[in-house]
């Protein structure tokens, strides 16, 4: 027997609309998942927004305050998609109403934030999953079984990127996303966060690390009307970029392994450029966003001149079979999401944690928060998680 689950979206842009998406698939993919997602309300507070979603996609109802989501008997879980400086007030709140978050990352603008959200989500007993998508692609998946399995041997050393060029245009116009109040530390946040993500959960805990940022447009035009996504805006009054545009950094994990992560949303020719190489003593693994099915494997024990092959992933890395029967058949990145959707389902059913979760949030954080640091003060830093 299937059980319905009333769920809502808060902030209904691009990423709200992936999320119900993924609602809307999941049963397609997962057909045993004992739970069957309905679309009770969207929240959006940009006039006529949530009524279009509403129109497309089947919400039985409409809100223009996320605090009548909060107060809803119908919403057992909800999606919170809206900017990063309402995360916590809003997590909070839904966990505190007994409800099931499936949030965002970065989870707020702080490693507090996240933790708050966090401690909220434990003591109401609920389930809390963050939408870390990148590693639940299934050659992210199968990398992390060769790593641990030590068939590249010990791990020496990585280098992970996350280059973009969402934010290159000097006409991007000056939203909520460049404001240090409202968008926190910039392309750390949005991007970094992610290759935080990755690095541990490939390699392990971060133990300290130095970092450098830069911001290379340090102006843009204010926008004059309600924005979704990466809007352009010319003649508007000119404001400051307060946020960071690139950052690198150097990585010292607990392990033992170095490693490299370098972020930037300004770079012109780069699309979107996310993934990882891993070295070890006797092999190594890399992986591109863009090649998302593919892996870069190198094996054996030649050392020296020894050759990488591609391997295609299929129905036996992560959870590929439930999307394509047969290797080399391409998923991309909306199904990614639906495996989300999935494990926080799946956790909600079972009463166990699927996924990343909310702790996997408060690390992610607490590395961010360390490059913050040791970019201020030029120096090595302790990740304090």
């Amino acid at each position: 027997m299937v059980d319905s689950l009333g769920v809502a979206v808060v902030g209904f842009g691009w990423m709200g609309r992936v999320h119900t998406q993924a609602y809307a698939r999941v049963l397609h993919h997962y057909p045993r998942l004992p739970l069957r997602p309905e679309l009770v309300t969207v929240a959006e507070e940009v006039p006529g927004r949530a009524e279009e979603a509403a129109a497309q996609f089947g919400f039985a109802s409409t809100a223009r305050d996320w605090r009548e989501v909060a107060r809803d008997p119908r919403v057992q879980a909800v999606s919170i998609t809206a900017p990063n400086f309402l995360h916590r007030e809003i997590g909070v709140a839904m966990a505190e109403a007994g409800k099931h978050i499936w949030i965002e990352k970065p989870v707020g603008l702080t490693p507090a934030d996240a933790g708050a959200v966090a401690d909220a989500v434990a003591k109401a007993g609920v389930q809390g999953a963050v939408g870390f998508n990148y590693r639940n692609a299934p050659a992210v998946e199968a990398a992390r079984e060769l790593i641990s399995s030590g068939a590249i041997g010990t791990v020496t050393h990585v280098r992970i990127r996350l280059f973009s060029d969402y934010a290159a245009h000097p006409d991007g116009a000056l939203t909520w996303r460049y404001e240090r109040e409202r968008g926190g530390s910039g392309v750390l946040g949005d991007l970094a966060s992610h290759g935080a993500d990755l690095a541990r959960y490939l390699l392990g805990d971060i133990a300290s690390l130095i970092a450098d940022t830069a911001v290379f447009i340090p102006e843009r035009a204010r926008p004059t009307g309600a924005t979704a996504g990466h809007t352009r805006a010319t003649g508007g009054e000119l404001g400051p970029v307060e946020n960071e545009d690139y950052v690198s950094c150097l990585l010292r994990f607990a392990s033992g392994a170095r490693g490299v992560l370098e972020a930037c949303r300004v770079s012109v020719g780069e699309q979107n450029n996310y993934g990882f190489e891993v070295h070890g003593t006797e092999g190594a693994v890399s992986w591109d966003f863009r090649r998302m099915n593919e892996l870069g494997v190198s094996r054996g024990t030649d050392y020296q001149d020894q050759p990488v092959s591609t391997v295609y992933v299929g129905p036996g890395d992560g959870e590929f079979a439930a999307f394509q029967p047969g290797a080399a058949n391409a998923m991309g990145y909306d199904d990614l999401k639906v495996i989300e959707a999935h494990r926080f389902l799946r956790s909600i059913a079972e009463g166990g944690a699927y996924g990343a979760t909310l702790p996997d949030a408060v690390h992610s954080a607490a590395v961010v928060d360390a490059m913050v640091r040791s970019a201020e003060s030029g120096s090595w830093v302790n990740v304090q998680a």
